[in-house]
Protein backbone atom coordinates (compact mmCIF):
# COMPACT_ATOMS: atom_id res chain seq x y z
CA UNK A 1 0.00 0.00 0.00
CA UNK A 2 1.20 3.46 -0.90
CA UNK A 3 1.69 5.58 1.75
CA UNK A 4 -0.76 8.40 0.29
CA UNK A 5 -3.00 5.23 0.25
CA UNK A 6 -2.00 4.23 4.01
CA UNK A 7 -2.25 8.14 5.16
CA UNK A 8 -6.00 8.23 3.94
CA UNK A 9 -6.88 4.85 4.63
CA UNK A 10 -5.95 5.80 8.71
CA UNK A 11 -8.05 9.32 8.35
CA UNK A 12 -11.24 7.60 7.52
CA UNK A 13 -10.59 4.88 10.24
CA UNK A 14 -9.97 8.03 12.77
CA UNK A 15 -13.15 9.66 11.61
CA UNK A 16 -15.12 5.98 12.24
CA UNK A 17 -13.66 5.31 15.77
CA UNK A 18 -13.88 9.31 16.89
CA UNK A 19 -17.81 9.24 15.12
CA UNK A 20 -18.57 5.97 17.22
CA UNK A 21 -17.03 7.14 20.67
CA UNK A 22 -18.78 10.18 20.37
CA UNK A 23 -22.21 8.47 19.57
CA UNK A 24 -22.71 6.77 22.62
CA UNK A 25 -23.76 10.37 24.08
CA UNK A 26 -27.07 9.46 21.92
CA UNK A 27 -28.25 7.00 24.54
CA UNK A 28 -28.46 8.34 28.10
CA UNK A 29 -27.39 6.37 30.51
CA UNK A 30 -26.61 3.42 28.56
CA UNK A 31 -24.19 5.14 26.45
CA UNK A 32 -21.32 5.84 29.60
CA UNK A 33 -22.33 1.60 30.43
CA UNK A 34 -21.31 1.32 26.80
CA UNK A 35 -18.45 2.52 27.11
CA UNK A 36 -17.38 0.25 29.56
CA UNK A 37 -17.19 -1.92 26.23
CA UNK A 38 -15.90 0.10 23.81
CA UNK A 39 -13.09 1.87 25.97
CA UNK A 40 -10.85 -1.34 25.79
CA UNK A 41 -11.85 -1.95 22.42
CA UNK A 42 -11.01 1.59 21.13
CA UNK A 43 -7.44 2.30 23.00
CA UNK A 44 -6.65 -1.25 21.35
CA UNK A 45 -7.37 -0.05 17.73
CA UNK A 46 -5.59 3.49 18.98
CA UNK A 47 -2.79 1.50 19.66
CA UNK A 48 -2.57 -0.59 16.87
CA UNK A 49 -3.22 2.28 14.51
CA UNK A 50 -0.44 4.31 15.63
CA UNK A 51 1.73 1.92 17.44
CA UNK A 52 5.23 2.91 18.68
CA UNK A 53 5.37 5.46 21.48
CA UNK A 54 2.30 7.50 20.28
CA UNK A 55 0.09 4.51 19.92
CA UNK A 56 1.35 3.68 23.99
CA UNK A 57 0.43 6.77 25.47
CA UNK A 58 -2.46 7.68 23.13
CA UNK A 59 -3.83 4.23 23.83
CA UNK A 60 -4.08 4.96 27.36
CA UNK A 61 -5.27 8.28 27.03
CA UNK A 62 -8.13 7.28 24.62
CA UNK A 63 -8.45 4.44 27.07
CA UNK A 64 -9.57 6.75 29.96
CA UNK A 65 -10.94 9.70 27.61
CA UNK A 66 -13.40 6.97 26.61
CA UNK A 67 -14.61 5.81 30.65
CA UNK A 68 -14.41 9.32 32.12
CA UNK A 69 -17.64 10.93 31.95
CA UNK A 70 -18.20 14.00 29.37
CA UNK A 71 -14.94 13.29 27.76
CA UNK A 72 -16.07 11.47 24.73
CA UNK A 73 -16.23 14.73 22.25
CA UNK A 74 -12.61 14.26 22.40
CA UNK A 75 -11.77 13.95 18.82
CA UNK A 76 -8.51 11.73 19.87
CA UNK A 77 -8.03 9.49 17.21
CA UNK A 78 -8.28 12.51 14.70
CA UNK A 79 -6.11 14.64 16.96
CA UNK A 80 -3.64 11.90 16.63
CA UNK A 81 -3.62 11.93 12.80
CA UNK A 82 -3.02 15.29 12.60
CA UNK A 83 -0.11 15.10 14.89
CA UNK A 84 1.13 11.69 12.95
CA UNK A 85 0.44 12.78 9.45
CA UNK A 86 0.93 17.05 9.30
CA UNK A 87 2.51 17.78 12.25
CA UNK A 88 4.69 14.71 12.53
CA UNK A 89 6.05 15.14 8.50
CA UNK A 90 6.88 18.78 9.17
CA UNK A 91 9.08 17.81 11.73
CA UNK A 92 10.50 14.88 9.85
CA UNK A 93 11.24 17.40 6.63
CA UNK A 94 13.03 19.60 9.07
CA UNK A 95 15.64 17.02 10.20
CA UNK A 96 16.07 15.61 6.79
CA UNK A 97 17.17 19.17 5.36
CA UNK A 98 19.59 19.12 8.90
CA UNK A 99 21.08 16.15 8.21
CA UNK A 100 21.51 17.37 4.34
CA UNK A 101 23.05 20.13 5.44
CA UNK A 102 25.37 18.30 8.29
CA UNK A 103 26.71 16.29 5.10
CA UNK A 104 27.48 19.68 2.87
CA UNK A 105 29.44 20.44 5.94
CA UNK A 106 31.76 17.52 6.26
Amino acid sequence: MKASNKKYTDLIICLIMDFLGMSTYSIPILGELGDIVWAPFSAMVFFLLFRKKIGLIGGAFNFLEELLPATDIIPTFTIAWIGKYLIGNKHDDILVEQKEETKKLN
